[in-house]
């Protein structure tokens, strides 16, 4: 286990942290290997090995998602979040602004029309050259 990236002692931290951490630190470990194994891939000459190469990619992603879903059935803000911003069609970001209008009672963030008034003086913008 990742234990040695503990930032606090392990004897103040409850059961329930040190089984996110275990799950966070398998997570990273596992999209690592992903990774691993794609470039390899990439630089592998024999098709034969690039298939294995790409199975074992497929197999530390699959490991990856259902570390990702045990985070997200133990754990309410990686629930909230998971559900917000996977599987949606939509831009991401897109998705974060709406979802934050949402925090301001109700209204989505205004996106600037490109008017303007002008530079205040003493504003970083008008020390500009």
């Amino acid at each position: 286990m990742g234990s040695e990236n503990l930032h606090a002692p392990r004897e103040r931290l409850s059961a329930k942290t040190l089984a996110m951490h275990q799950a966070i630190v398998s997570l990273m470990e596992e999209l690592e290997a992903a990774d691993w194994y794609r470039q390899r891939a990439d630089d592998c000459d024999d098709d034969h090995l690039r298939d294995i190469l790409l199975h074992n990619m497929r197999e530390e992603i699959e490991h990856a998602a259902m570390v990702l879903e045990w985070l997200r059935r133990n754990d309410a803000d990686f629930d909230e979040q998971l559900r917000t911003y996977l599987f949606t069609e939509s831009n991401v970001v897109d998705v974060e602004e709406e979802e934050e209008g949402k925090g301001e009672g109700g209204a989505k963030p205004q996106k600037p029309n490109g008017f303007t008034i002008g530079k205040l003086p003493g504003s970083p913008l008008s020390r500009r050259k």
